[in-house]
């Protein structure tokens, strides 16, 4: 039983790209060919945020897409991490230096170094994912050569949320993030949209531990340490039996929270497929919220390698296709097979219109 058969398709893609081999900034571009056999002078590089490439998450699903475009050009793909916020602002200027003519930056942290650095090389080409790189909120990139990759998850969350109420014998749900930034909440958000509107076509009361709409339960950073399993414990004490956490590698203290808890207790995951990426989740994961950010990432290289780069925002929704949800996998036999239909056609009824789902990004 599936949500999606899309939804299959970028789990396989996700699949084939958790070996990647990270090359490392500082080596030197190869030589390569373009499609006609003629040589291609284009370089693409991609620098990541603390979190590192190997995240089971946005930073790896980013490399992924850039490695699967510089595979397709012929080209080598310079990466590097950042291990501390302070690698934002040199990082990206080292690969300037090494001669990128695009740089993927990813994540909302390193909006501010990649805006810098655009504005002063305005003959690359700027990728930042998960970020709208405005920080004087008139509408507009502050630099022309940034195109931002955007998400609209709540749409995605929503049908989480709506499963998840409908999975619940609790009749409690709980959320958790790792910073209260718009690119977390935006999953909080549309999670309790969703469960609120089951509540409201089945005349239930189903509970959101963790996040009330405006505040909620965070763990102030985005790592897997003791306050994020804290938190995810004081959640999982309320009684829930779904839990949501937002934010990267938190997940994996959700899940040792869980699993120390004795309880019955269903994960969601956020970004990438996690009963994909981290197999030790396949007993424990309903569903995850998915953000395209791979095929996203790999279109907007290929538009920079083919002269097309339009730095025009691109927003991942339900109808492109930017944003879903991943199969049930282990969870197909515990959920109702009507529950699973109302989910489709409650995806449809989005798309279509029909169900409005707020966001930060509307």
């Amino acid at each position: 039983m599936t949500i999606s058969t899309r939804k299959r398709a970028l789990a396989a893609l996700v699949a084939t790209g958790v070996a990647l081999s990270l090359a490392g900034c500082g080596a030197a571009p190869e030589e390569s060919e373009g499609p006609g056999g003629e040589a291609l002078d284009f370089l693409p590089c991609i620098v990541s945020d603390f979190g590192g490439f190997q995240d089971k998450s946005f930073n790896q699903l980013s490399l992924e897409g850039a490695q699967k475009a510089a595979d397709e050009l012929g080209v080598q793909l310079n990466d590097v991490e950042s291990n501390t916020e302070t690698d934002y602002g040199p990082n990206v200027e080292n690969l300037v230096a090494e001669g990128c003519n695009a740089i993927v930056a990813v994540g909302f942290a390193l909006s501010a170094a990649t805006v810098e650095s655009a504005q002063a090389n305005p003959d690359v080409d700027y990728i930042l994912v998960d970020d709208a790189a405005d920080a004087d909120f008139d509408g507009q990139a502050d630099a022309e050569n940034v195109k931002p990759l955007l998400y609209n998850t709540a749409e995605a969350a929503f049908l989480a949320g709506y499963l998840a109420a409908g999975y619940s014998e609790a009749g409690k749900v709980g959320t958790f993030g790792g910073m209260e930034f718009p690119t977390v909440t935006i999953f909080m958000d549309g999670f309790k949209q969703g469960v609120d509107y089951y509540n409201s076509e089945k005349g239930t009361s189903v509970q959101v531990v963790g996040w009330d709409g405006s505040t909620g339960s965070f763990t102030g950073g985005f790592e897997a340490n003791q306050e994020a399993k804290t938190v995810a414990q004081n959640i999982i004490d309320q009684g829930v039996d779904v839990l949501l956490p937002v934010g990267g590698p938190i997940y994996q203290s959700a899940l040792q929270a869980i699993t120390e808890s004795g309880r019955d207790i269903a994960l969601i995951g956020t970004d990438a497929d996690l009963f994909v990426t981290d197999p030790t989740t396949e007993d424990y994961v309903l569903t995850s919220i998915l953000k395209a950010m791979d095929l996203s990432t790999y279109e907007a290289v290929m538009s920079s390698a083919n002269g097309e780069f339009d730095a025009t925002p691109y927003i991942g929704t339900l109808e492109n296709e930017g944003v879903g949800i991943a199969d049930l996998h282990n969870f197909a036999d515990k959920v109702d097979a009507e529950l699973v239909s109302e989910v489709e056609a409650l995806q449809q009824a989005i798309i279509d219109g029909e169900v409005t789902v707020t966001s930060y990004l509307d």
